[in-house]
């Protein structure tokens, strides 16, 4: 028979394995890219979402709408330590972009867990 304290454990476990699998699923809806320009490199992070409503999931749909579109508001990001100590790719500022003839659009990967914007 089952003891209380292993009952208690066990929920313990359950709960910290649902809630990491939740912090999983948001961490994959997130989809970061790098813009490039003649001046610097930056980070920007996009939901599944708000990349279709641009008309794709790419880094190719982010640049036809920039182009088309002639600005966009995203989120940039940059590495931030997180709440318990390690490393994390987190939103700092909503930005403007400006569609320049000289940009690039890139996928970005991070070993970084994502933290997903407000």
């Amino acid at each position: 028979m089952l003891s209380r304290c292993d009952l208690i454990r066990g929920a313990a476990v359950a709960l910290l394995t649902l809630s990491t699998q939740g912090a999983w699923a948001q961490e994959t809806r997130m989809n970061l890219f790098k813009i490039v320009t003649i001046k610097d490199e930056i980070v920007v992070g996009l939901s599944t979402e708000e990349l279709q409503a641009l008309g794709g999931n790419d880094a190719s749909a982010v640049a036809h709408a920039l182009a088309q579109k002639g600005d966009l508001t995203v989120w940039q990001y940059n590495v931030h330590r997180g709440p318990n100590g390690e490393l994390q790719q987190a939103p700092t500022a909503k930005i403007g972009l400006l569609a320049n003839a000289s940009l690039r659009v890139e996928p970005y990967t991070t070993p970084y867990q994502i933290v997903p914007h407000p």
